[in-house]
Order: structure tokens, then sequence, then C-alpha cells
């Protein structure tokens, strides 16, 4: 057992105030950016921002103290030696004080005229079905903003009012651009209800479209969701509004990020009662599987071409 160490008032406030963000880059863990926050690359699900943090997924969250308790499974007084740097002589630095900012209200971004743009991005690069996209074109979900040319993924309410945008960067070099729309409300994050009681689970819309076009046949009949993120809040909103929900199948990312978004999500359907299943990709992404199965079937077609200009030719 541990020996009982007296922290004092400015101890308790220091330790408090240490800015997360720092504090994670001196431990080595690697961050990205979301917003005005910082996410953790090895858990999507949690962002920092000054000395505060949340979990999405799990709809918690606090300052300094309670996040390396909460992140690194410690007890109160050995997070508190780590933020006040123990024995070592680290001093972390202090989070900058920041007003509290009011909720800025959701404003759908302008749509452009037409979106050949996007369309030919998500059908010609990332190889998702043109009737699929089309689909979701149509059923006003799908857009391409007027300023930027970005994709714009809609997600709607119960009564199909637009409730979430996430946007994502249609350049075909350098870092992908995506972002939730200020003021989106995470449980109608983009989806699609269907009427066969299953429901498929995506970090990213193009990877819930990518799935779809892997799997084309009779889709409208399932259920499927894009977190836009690792946070369960979509997903346990879908479970209320689908009275007939039978088995949720957990197709999160290839990686550890993944796994534990898949893990937490689980245990909060089971605790209603929902089955669940874990479909992995077999890369990274669902992107990166169907990219690779065009790439396949033109390696095997440019085979195919090869070896009958070769019969021809004997």
């Amino acid at each position: 057992m541990s020996q009982y160490i007296h922290f004092t008032e400015e101890q308790k406030e220091q330790a408090a105030s240490v800015d997360l963000e720092s504090f994670l880059l001196h431990r080595g863990e690697k961050l990205i950016a979301s917003g005005h926050e910082k996410r953790l690359a090895s858990d999507h699900s949690i962002t920092v921002r000054g000395n505060e943090w949340y979990d999405h997924a799990v709809c918690q969250g606090g300052h300094a103290i309670s996040f390396v308790q909460y992140h690194y499974g410690l007890n109160y007084q050995d997070a508190m030696l780590l933020l006040l740097g123990d024995s070592a002589g680290i001093v972390y630095p202090r989070a900058s004080d920041r007003k509290q900012e009011p909720p800025k209200a959701f404003v759908m971004p302008e749509a452009h005229k037409d979106m050949r743009r996007v369309f030919a991005y998500l059908v010609k690069n990332r190889h998702l079905d043109r009737d699929v996209v089309s689909y979701f074109a149509k059923e006003r979900l799908l857009f391409e903003d007027a300023q930027y040319h970005n994709a714009v993924f809609i997600g709607v309410d119960e009564k199909g009012v637009p409730r979430h945008a996430h946007k994502r960067s249609t350049n075909s070099y350098g870092k992908a651009f995506r972002i939730n729309i200020e003021g989106s409300d995470p449980r109608h994050s983009f989806h699609h209800i269907g009427s066969n009681g299953s429901l498929f689970v995506f970090e990213a819309p193009i990877d819930m479209l990518s799935y779809i076009s892997m799997n084309p046949y009779q889709w409208q009949e399932s259920s499927y969701v894009a977190c836009c993120g690792t946070t369960a809040q979509p997903v346990l909103a879908l479970a209320e509004r689908m009275p007939r929900l039978q088995k949720v199948y957990l197709c999160m990312d290839n990686d550890k990020a993944g796994d534990l978004a898949c893990q937490r999500i689980a245990e909060l359907l089971h605790e209603k009662g929902i089955l669940t299943e874990r479909l992995s990709p077999e890369l990274k992404d669902w992107n990166d599987d169907l990219i690779a199965e065009h790439n396949n079937s033109l390696e095997v077609n440019a085979s195919c071409s090869t070896f009958g200009q070769t019969l021809l030719a004997q």
C-alpha cells in the first residue's frame, strides 16, 4: 500500500491546471487536431483542450487529475505525483485560462450548384459505387460545399431535419481535412435506416459507403451509421429509434483505437440486451479494402488480356 502523502491546496490547484496537450506530448502520446481540440491517436474518442478532457464514447470528462486517473488507471495519489513531476523535476505548463464559450448553433454549409468534384473524387479516387453515391446525394445527405468544394455528409433527426454535418476535403494529395461542423449533434451523424433489424457501425462516412459498395445486394434493407469518430452516441440514439433492432455489427477501423471503440460500444449495447459482432476490415479501414479490391481486379483483367493476346499470337 502506498504511503499517504498530504497535498497542499496549491499543489492540488497546480496538478488540476496542467495543460494536457503538453503533458501528453511529453509522455510520447500522439495527438490529432480536431477543431479547437486535440484527439488522442491511441483513442480517437478522447479529446483534450487546455486542462480539460472528454471521452465522447462514454460521455465522461473532467480536468487533468481525473484524466490521468482515467487514462492511465492510477489512483488519486499517483495521479497527483505524476502531474506534479514526482521526483523527476518536471514542471508541466499550466493551461491558459479561457472564457466559457456559449454553444454555437448548427448552421448548414452552403451547397455548390453541383457536386461534380465530390462525385468524381468519391467514384474515381475512392472507388465508391456510383449508384450508392447517387442515392445519398438524391436523399440530400451528401453534397459539395460552395466555398471549398469539400464533401459534406449530413445527419438528420427523426423528422428529417439536418442536425449534423461532417466535412471531408477532396484533395488527392497532402493530409486530408476532416471536421464536424460546430454545433453538430453527435446523436444524429450520417446514417441510413433500413427495415431488417441489423445496424452496421463505422468510424467515417467514406468507410460506410465503401462497405456498402462492396456489399451492394439489397443494402437498403439494413441500417448503417458513421460515427464521424468513435463516439457511441449515434449508435445509442439509433438503438432508441429502432425498436426492432436485433444485432449491431461493429465495423470500426482495424487498429487499436477501433478495437477499443468496439469494446466500449459492445458493452453499452449488451447492457441493453442488444447482440453485437465485430467486423474488421482486412487492411486499416474499409476504403483501403475497397481500393485494394479495385486494384486486384485491374491486375486480373490485365493478366487475362495479356493471356488472350498471347493465344491469338500463337
